[in-house]
């Protein structure tokens, strides 16, 4: 019984980048026309490498600065939920660039809240594992704040459930623009524990 179940859902890359540094408080990908995706992530950007250094999101398991297993090689996020948050923001649009992003991807519905261990599977092979969803913080909200002044502050609750999530490299390979990425979810259901709590509270 595969442990893994294609849909079919298909979503389509419109968008592909790299975030160089790390060091600065703003979020600025460069927009790449396509991407060699290796296990380590994506070479030339900040958050390549095997392990990484571990940040806030995970203090309840390691002391900050823990080095653990990167998870967090990638950050994907919906051409239909950043158009969502333009709107929320009165923007335009919001460029993916600001959020720091990786790969921008259309069609692929609710996808913020896609299930931890989903693949996303690109044409040439080249599959991204789902870590789990994104969260909005300060970094992207200072950058459109400093692109668009006045409208940096309200990103984080517009961005609320539509950042995106975090994904790391299965199967090296490339992404192009216009390639089509098929997703496949595992064959599980939910966590009856979970639902329990959620439907008591």
């Amino acid at each position: 019984m595969p442990a893994l179940v294609p849909t079919n859902h298909v979503g389509t890359i419109t968008w592909l980048g790299r975030m160089a540094h790390r060091d600065r408080p703003e979020l600025d990908s460069v927009a790449l026309s396509e991407m060699v995706l290796t296990f380590a992530g994506e070479a030339g950007d900040c958050h390549a490498g095997l392990t990484r250094p571990s940040c806030s999101r995970v203090k309840s398991q390691y002391p900050v600065g823990t080095e653990i297993r990167n998870t967090r090689q990638l950050s994907l996020v919906s051409a239909e939920e950043l158009a969502e948050i333009a709107r929320t923001l009165g923007l335009e649009v919001v460029d993916p660039a600001w959020l720091g992003a990786s790969v921008v991807i259309s069609g692929l519905p609710d996808f913020s809240h896609l299930p931890p261990s989903a693949r996303l599977q690109a044409e040439s092979g080249a599959t991204m594992v789902v870590d789990m969803q994104n969260r909005p913080c300060q970094f992207p909200a200072r950058t459109i704040e400093a692109a668009r002044p006045g409208h940096g502050k309200a990103f984080k609750p517009a961005a609320e459930g539509r950042r995106g999530v975090t994904a790391w490299v299965e199967r090296e390979g490339l992404l192009k623009l216009g390639d089509r990425v098929y997703l496949h979810i595992p064959d599980q259901r939910a966590w009856a524990a979970d639902s329990a709590a959620k439907a008591a509270g």
